[in-house]
């Protein structure tokens, strides 16, 4: 079914440029960070040290052709759509669809389980707060915050994640002294001490654990409309980005893994507190000083996650993606509120249902992650097959920034991408499954709305024409 434009109406862009490159900085490596403090140690659950090590090294690799690519694709398209925009760009509203969707759900899933963590972590602190209330109150505070403006938010991102930042170094000086590569080696292979079949479907399982040290720093694409120069600001925050996740998840892993037997560390959600108990002791200032400084990880990657699907949220509603009640931006501070509320309500849900459904065996929460990922995957093959469409199809597109050693590596993450999709599909079925019952009713409804698209403003940046 064809669509045709009915309103010609141009789009206003209303979200203000006021954010430089260390604030696109801020936004990249706090929206990842959470990922050095929890829910990585599963993979040693899953492949062993080394057999992690190995998953972590291929994601790295793939996460950093990625950016180099993607980045192509942000400074070319600075939208605040990000992967919905390349996608309706080069492929049309049905690839619009999709890479608006499979964002949307990477963004609004990983917010849930963090919040989770931060109420477990309050928990254990003051064990009077229930866990899911003080994950409801994270939400009311960072939704509010996100709302009042997005300097001040990413003014406070830039703040948490420097303290984040800072609080691994701590931990990494603290435990070095103890550090052992005989300790990190050891039983170092899922199944055993060598490199067999037991350790490489190890390796495959242990795949959205490595993906969560990387997790959502294609988040920063959304804030392109609200930075001054994205053409410049853009490449800079972005490649300062990935080296620094690179250097910080290496860095967790091996101090974490070789101060003593990372056994007793695969299972947990706090394995940095634990290696440096086994270093310090309880009681030393320092462990405590982890401990509390820790939250700021969780809450750098809250914060930002929340400012990336609101972003996600109010593109697709202004496109007609969506009702068009969420593309209503805040008169006074200029930022999408609706978008910001709508993203929240759902993960309260998602707080609520925790002990009401069960996937596979587990608690849904178990199960959020996973789900996080299936919709990041899909949405990074999308964004590579668009690069290389528009490369084709647009060969006059002004590219302020192009991708090194094009086409290698687009096609590099884009082959490493489809691996994991399929590799973690085969191990989280039924998960899959409902990503794909989610992505389908989703599908129904863009079918049934080509009207709503059609009485959308037009939006030059995104190349639509009338079909």
């Amino acid at each position: 079914m064809s669509e045709v434009k009915l309103n010609q109406t141009k789009v206003v862009r209303e979200l203000k440029p006021t954010l430089g490159a260390i604030h696109l900085w801020g936004i990249a490596v706090g929206l990842v960070i959470s990922g050095d403090y929890f829910g990585w140690s599963y993979g040693w659950a899953s492949a062993g040290t080394l057999g992690f090590l190995i998953a972590v090294a291929v994601i790295a690799l793939m996460y950093v052709t990625f950016i180099f690519s993607y980045t192509e694709l942000t400074t070319s398209i600075p939208h605040a759509g990000g992967p919905f925009a390349y996608g309706l760009r080069a492929f049309g509203p049905t690839g619009g669809y999709f890479a608006g969707m499979a964002t949307l759900i990477e963004f609004v899933f990983a917010p849930p389980a963090i919040s989770l963590a931060i109420g477990a972590y309050l928990n254990v602190q003051f064990p009077a707060l229930d866990p899911k209330v003080a994950a409801v109150g994270a939400y009311i505070v960072f939704m509010t915050l996100n709302i009042l403006g997005m300097r001040i938010a990413a003014n406070f991102e830039l703040f948490v994640t420097i303290l984040a930042i800072g609080e691994l170094l701590v931990f990494m000086g603290v435990v070095a002294p103890q550090f052992s590569m005989a300790n990190f080696t050891a039983n170092g292979w899922a199944g055993g001490e060598a490199l067999n079949g037991t350790a490489w479907m190890g390796i495959l399982a242990s795949i959205p654990f490595a993906i969560w040290f990387f997790l959502a720093i294609e988040g920063v694409a959304m804030a392109a409309e609200e930075t001054k120069d994205p053409r410049r600001t853009v490449p800079k925050a972005y490649i300062c980005a990935i080296l620094t996740l690179v250097a910080l998840a290496l860095g967790v892993m091996f101090f974490a893994g070789g101060v003593g037997d990372w056994r007793q560390l695969a299972n947990l959600n706090d394995p940095l507190p634990q290696a440096m108990k086994a270093v310090v002791g309880h009681n030393s200032g320092w462990l405590h000083m982890l401990v509390w400084l820790g939250l700021f990880g969780l809450i750098a990657s809250f914060h930002g996650i929340i400012m990336g699907y609101s972003r996600q949220i109010f593109a697709l509603s202004r496109a007609g993606y969506m009702p068009s009640y969420f593309s209503k931006v805040n008169h006074r501070f200029s930022t999408p509120h609706r978008a910001v509320i709508l993203g929240g309500i759902v993960g309260i849900i998602a707080i609520f249902s925790d002990s009401l459904i069960v996937i596979g065996g587990q608690p849904l929460t178990a199960n959020i992650i996973t789900m996080s990922v299936f919709g990041a995957l899909l949405m990074y093959i999308i964004a590579m097959l668009s690069l290389l469409k528009l490369r084709r199809t647009e060969p006059n597109l002004e590219r302020p920034f192009t991708a090194p050693l094009y086409p290698i590596f687009p096609w590099i993450s884009l082959s490493i991408a489809v691996g994991a999709l399929l590799a973690m599909a085969w191990f989280n079925t039924v998960v899959f499954i409902i990503f794909l019952a989610i992505l389908a009713l989703g599908y129904v409804y863009f079918r049934l709305t080509a009207s709503q698209r059609a009485a959308a403003p037009v939006d030059e940046m995104l190349g639509q024409k009338a079909e």
